[in-house]
């Protein structure tokens, strides 16, 4: 009953001293745990939440300022919510995007055109988008976000709940759009094929705070401690000493998979030559995925032994305009 008269409040600090800057055409992926400060920080960045305190600017604007100047050089997709009419043929939104943006009639066509046929969707923009599948509506939302030509796309899991045929008709055609519009692209993603197949750089975030930022594959060499290595022996059986040399990962005759620590790789290749007939030996990272959920887990442990630490954070944009995105954290955003 006390809820009724005095209701009690728990402010959750959402972006925590971030600072990171997308430079002009880049592709960067924002990484992270439910609840790490991805989609506010987007959020923030398309103006539709307003920081605590601090600031923040986007292709040199104050994005919860709304400038029409400022909304029409940018678009928000968001995997988890449709900007589509559900009853409505995709194309009527797309003629009504068209209006909001006030795109040329001429300039729409071409557009239109393109993106349907680089998309494979050109004989469904006539079906309501309710009869469309989760693949197909993803890929018509994507055309509604591209129609006015923006210069920065923000993308909130674009593929969650797709299958594999449409996650990779996704990725590849955000690979070759960017490449070919060189348009600033700050992608939020679990599924690590969509990021190792477009970002060259990461950003990892956990409880609104940055742990990472560099290119992708010093992910591996910062966080990752073991390496896998494959083992073939010769004949049918294996040596019942293998896990000493670190954890068996997969044994199936004559072949297992272990997992070794990285700066123990050459000792141990060195040991297991000179001791068994090996026939063949391959050594490979683990995958991402992996290092990157072990991150996680260990970053959410360490957190709530720090629960009560003060936190801040900002952004803004360097003065020689060469940068689309930038961020400066100072303080705090709460959700």
């Amino acid at each position: 009953m006390a809820g009724l008269f005095r209701r009690e409040y728990n402010p959750v600090t959402a972006v925590d001293r971030v600072s990171f800057e997308v430079e002009t055409g880049e592709i960067v992926a924002f990484l992270g745990p439910n609840g790490a400060g991805k989609t506010t920080t987007l959020k923030l960045l398309s103006g539709l939440i307003f920081p605590s305190s601090g600031e923040a600017r986007v292709l040199g604007y104050t994005p919860w300022k709304r400038d029409n100047a400022f909304r029409r050089r940018f678009s928000l997709v968001m995997g988890q919510k449709n900007q589509l009419w559900w009853d409505l043929p995709a194309q009527e939104s797309f003629r009504l995007h068209r209006e909001i943006y006030r795109v040329e009639p001429a300039l729409f066509q071409r557009r239109l055109d393109e993106l349907t046929s680089l998309l494979e969707v050109r004989a469904l923009v006539g079906q309501p988008v309710r009869e469309l599948s989760l693949g197909e509506r993803m890929r018509m939302e994507l055309i509604a976000a591209l129609l006015h030509g923006p210069e920065v796309l923000l993308l909130d899991e674009p593929t969650i709940g797709l299958d594999v045929v449409s996650q990779r008709r996704v990725q590849e055609f955000l690979k070759y759009y960017q490449a070919e519009r060189k348009i600033t692209v700050l992608l939020t993603s679990h599924y690590m094929k969509d990021v190792e197949a477009l970002c060259k750089r990461a950003i990892i975030i956990n409880h609104g705070r940055i742990n990472h930022d560099g290119p992708l594959e010093d992910i591996l060499d910062r966080f990752s401690r073991h390496k896998i290595m494959d083992l073939q022996f010769a004949g049918t059986e294996v040596p019942n000493d293998l896990a000493r040399f670190g954890t068996i990962v997969e044994c199936q005759p004559p072949k297992v998979r272990l997992e070794v620590p990285r700066q123990n790789i050459p000792k141990i290749l060195s040991n297991l030559l000179a001791n068994y007939n090996i026939e063949d030996v391959g050594v490979q990272e683990r995958p991402l995925e992996d290092v990157i959920a072990e991150l996680f887990s260990s970053d959410s442990a360490a957190a709530s032994e720090n629960a009560n630490a003060e936190s801040t954070a900002q952004g803004s944009l360097p003065n020689d305009g060469t940068s689309a995105l930038d961020v400066e954290a100072e303080q705090p955003v709460d959700r």
